[in-house]
């Protein structure tokens, strides 16, 4: 299945703001978790319909809606009406092959980034669309699936740390948009670990293997890449956007979301040269035991060629020949054949040609 792009031929022609799920469903049943506090108080609950957010939302405190699964048109067609949201901005929250962008509307800011996740047993990496709609008072997250990647913002709230819970939506936003590139950073420096590894079993031994664990990297590499750019993109924009939304304070924390994500950026550049350069190390180091091989044919022609000349002139049609009255002597010519490309056979083999 393709990595890249996923156009289904049904979903051309569609109008932008038709609640269609755009993706592959990771999870049956959508998930609502509520996280509401302020400077003293906090509530966590998890909601049985969208409709149960309201008392939450009549209150001055900061509201964390988290939505787990996007198939749900249902779902989301309620999440537009309580919160008085066009269709449209739901629309591209199903859309999760949408590049990331930011988009301002009249009554909320629309963020959508990929998140990355390595998983730690099989060292695969996933990536899953995530988007947050900020409002005043109000930040709904939806994800594909349900996670714990936030676990450590939530650890954040629930441990008083003194800047979220005085914060307001725009440094909640802030906080899920750094946890997304710190992971891109962890996920290229495990990355870089096997590309580094990579570099020195080629200089040591160079083979089909390390060829193929290259162009397996390259392709890694290019998947993320697809991903970093347009989330450097996005952060650029964000940091530069004035809106009612973010407070002036907040902007701040958006710079260092730049300074974060132009690294992550730079890292996934370098390593892309690295890997170029291995390439290039590899056919440079196999052209090199190439010339070497020849060479050694080479000399080893020019030493037999004018004997194999002299011998094709007089034969061996010679009145003294002992060999040609011996019994074994067919059976010691063979022998000797065998034996010399045996023995070449295992000169070309330690010297790694074959």
């Amino acid at each position: 299945m393709a990595r890249f792009i996923k156009k289904k031929k049904q979903e051309i022609g569609l109008s932008p703001d038709d609640l269609l799920f755009r993706g592959k469903q990771k999870i049956n049943e959508v998930i609502l978790r509520i996280i509401d506090f302020d400077e003293n108080t906090l509530e966590e609950d998890a909601l049985r319909i969208v409709k149960d957010v309201l008392k939450y939302t009549e209150k001055d405190t900061v509201t964390w809606l988290n939505v787990d699964g996007l198939h749900n048109a249902a779902v989301m067609k309620e999440i537009a009406d309580t919160f008085d949201l066009d269709t449209l901005v739901l629309a591209e929250v199903m859309h999760t092959q949408a590049r990331p962008r930011v988009l301002e509307y009249d009554n909320c800011i629309l963020i959508s980034v990929k998140m990355m996740q390595q998983n730690e047993d099989t060292g695969q990496i996933t990536v899953e669309n995530l988007s947050l709609i900020l409002t005043s008072s109000v930040l709904i997250s939806f994800q594909e699936k349900r996670g714990d990647v936030f676990e450590p913002v939530r650890e954040r709230i629930r441990k008083q740390k003194k800047r979220i819970r005085h914060g307001g939506t725009d440094y909640l936003a802030f906080a899920l948009l750094d946890i997304v590139i710190d992971n891109y950073l962890y996920v290229l420096s495990v990355l870089g670990e096997k590309i580094e590894t990579l570099e020195d079993n080629l200089l040591i031994n160079p083979n089909e293997k390390v060829i193929n664990e290259i162009n397996k990297y390259k392709r890694e590499l290019n998947f993320l890449r697809k991903s970093i750019k347009p989330a450097k993109e996005m952060i650029f924009v964000l940091a530069k956007m004035e809106s009612e939304f973010i407070n002036e304070s907040t902007y701040v924390h958006f710079k260092e979301l730049e300074d974060n994500i132009s690294q992550a950026n730079e890292v996934s550049d370098s390593y892309r040269e690295i890997l170029s350069d291995q390439l290039n190390i590899y056919h440079t180091t196999i052209s090199s035991k190439l010339n070497d091989v020849m060479k050694f044919l080479t000399v080893f022609s020019v030493i037999f060629i004018p004997l194999t000349f002299i011998a094709g002139i007089y034969g061996t049609n010679f009145d003294v020949l002992p060999e040609l009255h011996y019994k074994y002597s067919y059976f010691i010519m063979l022998s000797v054949m065998v034996i010399v490309a045996l023995g070449m056979l295992y000169y070309f083999k330690r010297n790694k040609w074959l």
